[in-house]
């Protein structure tokens, strides 16, 4: 099962990150061929490393969570957050590399019997939009409500917002979602 995993960077840890570069690079490589998406989050300007994200096929939370703790970033204590919650991937497409894309989420509480969590998660046409390249339901242990969403988009912050935004409100059962966005790199040694 699909497992959204995102570390945000301590401050100020640039040099730290290039230092264990090639160790976070050969623990992801034993998992190449369940790694959904990865790649770091960037400043705006696209200069700054401010964290981490994978969606990674695993057996169970268990996995998920020893996935994201073994990981050599985490335990050199460069990152300061960590999140790991199971996904329903919606729309996955391979991103191009040096182009701009905007990693988009958000996450609210699960609220029994909201129309988002009962009616079939899906994007309502939007997967024809080339700009999207990844999205996925973020959802409760179980599988049976949505919790939020994450997608990649090719697009700066703003436009990828916008782009996300009625999907999101349709997964959060109608309800308004607060989307952060920030940019995001196609990561990997390729």
């Amino acid at each position: 099962m699909p497992f959204y995993v995102y570390a945000k960077d301590q401050p100020d840890v640039a040099d730290q990150l290039m230092e264990w570069c090639e160790e976070h690079w050969s623990y992801m490589d034993r998992f190449d061929d369940r790694l959904i998406l990865r790649g770091p989050t960037v400043s705006d300007d696209g200069e700054e490393h401010t964290g981490s994200v994978h969606v990674v096929d695993l057996a169970d939370r268990a996995a998920a969570e020893r996935f994201a703790r073994e990981e050599p970033f985490w335990k050199a204590g460069l990152y300061r957050d960590l999140t790991v919650v199971e996904a329903e991937v919606l729309l996955s497409r391979e991103p191009e590399a040096d182009v701009p894309y905007t990693l988009v989420t958000a996450q609210w509480p699960l609220s029994a019997g909201a129309p988002g969590d009962v009616e079939p998660r899906g994007l309502s046409g939007a997967e024809t939009d080339s700009r999207l390249i990844f999205v996925a339901a973020l959802v409760d242990d179980g599988g049976t409500g949505t919790t939020g969403v994450v997608a990649a988009v090719r697009a700066l912050p703003d436009e990828a917002r916008d782009l996300v935004r009625p999907f999101a409100e349709r997964l959060a059962g109608g309800r308004s979602a607060a989307l952060t966005a920030q940019r995001w790199e196609r990561g990997g040694r390729n």
